[in-house]
């Protein structure tokens, strides 16, 4: 039994009393009464009587005077009676409507329910703590791919939001503090089919509290945390966070890479972009003077990718303190003096970057009104703005909530994209746009979707037996043939793998699975789902290997030894 109901017995002990007390006294009453017989003798009711009598009269039902008629006196008391137990039933239902509204008792409700959905869950399922707008996006992407999850959120309203959400599968979704490690302990922190927490919150030390109560209650499984300052980042290090996510960090880092080598970071954006989005033409910040607005912790990050390429910045603030020996100018950047006084007609770009979505997009506009050919960055902080953000078409457009839901999907899906993604940092501009080339003629320009096969006998339990305990040779461009007309390929495309142990960058269709292997795949999501039959089905894999139209066991045994 669960809190509610404890709280409900308490709430309610004393109008259960007050009836048991009515019920108590009529029936001792009754019991103790003399009624009158016809001859004028004398009768009492036993207390079996005296309780059926008192059951269906104080309940209302009415059924007869019994086991003979009553005297005056006798319904006289039956009369006080009636009246007790309407008032005591009266003051039961009251206490149970005001129980029902009762805020508290109805959290215990819904934490009980919280509870018995997280217990049922028997898949792996990930803890989102924090729904924001990082979280919902996250939470989508989870929904999409088909993998559970259960939500811990310090706000009613989020959690009530969660519960709109049209979602493939129930989420359990729990409004208290993440922080609090009984909270996460409630969401299932502990249970075995616990795959990783992503602690998303928009408070630093709720998302360190997460992390430190992860690594000591559960410290097998992965933890992705946000962390919006590089200190909180360096104090989720110091105690072996597996994933710290730092929006401006990686922007800084896209920047940068866009600066250097703008194939490769159009190659980046695609791969870790959420479902639904398309592949961008390519962008790249040109060179010269720039204009930061905003120096916080985002316009720091920004300007030392400006400056790490050696690029010429000005930045706009309000704070008219100079800025890390850069040349600055007080002011927003909404009005022309400021940005005039940078330099806004001879610079090649700007960079809107407050914490005001408004303010934002006032910079923008007031510069390219100014300078028409401005390269614009612009800083998008919540995802409610973002029709004015798409009417404005800036040139690269930063947000924070989809930067960190784009990584938390890289690392939690496809495990070998994180490596992946380091080699395109370290190769050229033309390799990126080969491998770019390459899959947009596979697959189109939608963002594809991204999965990773094993030789295991649990990811390809059909591969593994045909290669282990068969001695059959299983190419990886066996693993692209279409299952159900195999001279066709599926639209994906081998990107990373691990053999034997060893990386291989853009694997050839000739190499030969080991067990235990791993490949990175991106494609449609009808080429995966075609490729999971050969997976796991003996016939289906029969067929890509051969073009025989296996049909069994038998059928297969005969056919060889033939």
């Amino acid at each position: 039994m669960g809190p509610a109901f404890f709280l409900a017995i308490r709430r309610l002990r004393p109008p259960i009393l007050v009836l048991v007390g009515v019920f108590a006294v009529g029936i001792a009453g009754l019991a103790i009464l003399p009624g009158t017989t016809e001859d004028g003798g004398t009768w009492r009711l036993t207390i079996a009587e005296a309780l059926y009598f008192m059951a269906y009269t104080a309940t209302t039902i009415g059924f007869g005077e019994i086991p003979r008629a009553f005297n005056d006196t006798q319904r006289l008391w039956v009369t006080a009676m009636i009246f007790a137990s309407v008032i005591g039933w009266a003051y039961l239902v009251a206490s149970l409507l005001a129980l029902v509204q009762d805020r508290a008792f109805r959290a215990a409700l819904v934490a009980g329910q919280f509870r018995r959905e997280v217990r049922a869950l028997s898949t792996r399922f990930y803890l989102i703590c924090g729904f924001g707008e990082t979280g919902m996006l996250v939470a989508k992407a989870l929904d999409h791919i088909g993998l559970r999850f259960a939500l811990v959120d310090i706000d009613e309203a989020r959690v009530q939001e969660a519960e709109l959400l049209e979602l493939r599968q129930s989420a359990p979704a729990l409004a208290a503090d993440a922080r609090l490690p009984e909270s996460l302990i409630a969401a299932g922190l502990q249970k075995n089919e616990c795959a990783g927490v992503l602690a998303l919150t928009n408070d630093d030390q709720a998302n360190l509290a997460v992390a430190m109560a992860v690594r000591l209650l559960h410290p097998g499984i992965p933890v992705l945390a946000r962390a919006m300052s590089r200190e909180t980042a360096a104090n989720m290090a110091s105690f072996g966070t597996d994933h710290i996510l730092n929006p401006f960090a990686t922007f800084g880092d896209y920047l940068a890479m866009a600066i250097a080598s703008p194939g490769s970071y159009r190659l980046w954006s695609w791969l870790t972009g959420l479902p639904g989005t398309t592949l961008v033409p390519e962008t790249a910040p040109p060179r010269g003077h720039w204009i930061v607005c905003g120096y916080g912790r985002f316009g720091r990050e920004v300007v030392g990718a400006f400056r790490s390429h050696g690029l010429d910045v000005t930045v706009v603030d309000p704070d008219e303190a100079p800025h890390d020996g850069l040349a600055s100018v007080r002011g927003l950047g909404t009005e022309a003096g400021p940005l005039q006084q940078a330099g806004v007609k001879d610079s090649v770009g700007i960079v809107a970057g407050t914490d005001d979505d408004i303010t934002n997009l006032s910079i923008a506009v007031t510069a390219r009104e100014l300078n028409p050919q401005l390269f614009t960055i612009v800083r998008q902080n919540l995802q409610a703005n973002r029709p004015l953000f798409d009417a404005f078409d800036a040139n690269i457009k930063m947000v924070s909530s989809e930067i960190i839901a784009n990584q938390c999907m890289a690392l939690i899906h496809s495990p070998l994209l994180a490596p992946f993604l380091e080699v395109v940092r370290r190769e050229t501009d033309a390799w990126a746009d080969e491998v770019i080339a390459r899959l947009e003629a596979s697959i189109g320009e939608r963002t594809p979707s991204i999965w990773t096969v094993g030789a295991t006998a649990g990811s390809a339990p059909a591969v593994h037996r045909a290669i282990l305990f068969e001695g059959r040779s299983v190419t990886l461009g066996d693993l692209r043939r279409d299952p159900a007309r195999r001279d066709e390929r599926l639209a994906c495309e081998a990107l990373y793998a691990m053999h034997k142990d060893k990386p291989v960058v853009l694997p050839p269709d000739d190499m030969l699975l080991e067990p235990g292997d791993r490949v990175l795949f991106a494609g449609r999501r009808s080429a995966r789902a075609a490729q999971w039959q050969a997976l796991r089905n003996l016939n289906d894999l029969e067929y890509v290997l051969t073009g025989t139209e296996a049909h069994g066991w038998l059928w297969r045994k005969v056919a060889r030894s033939g």
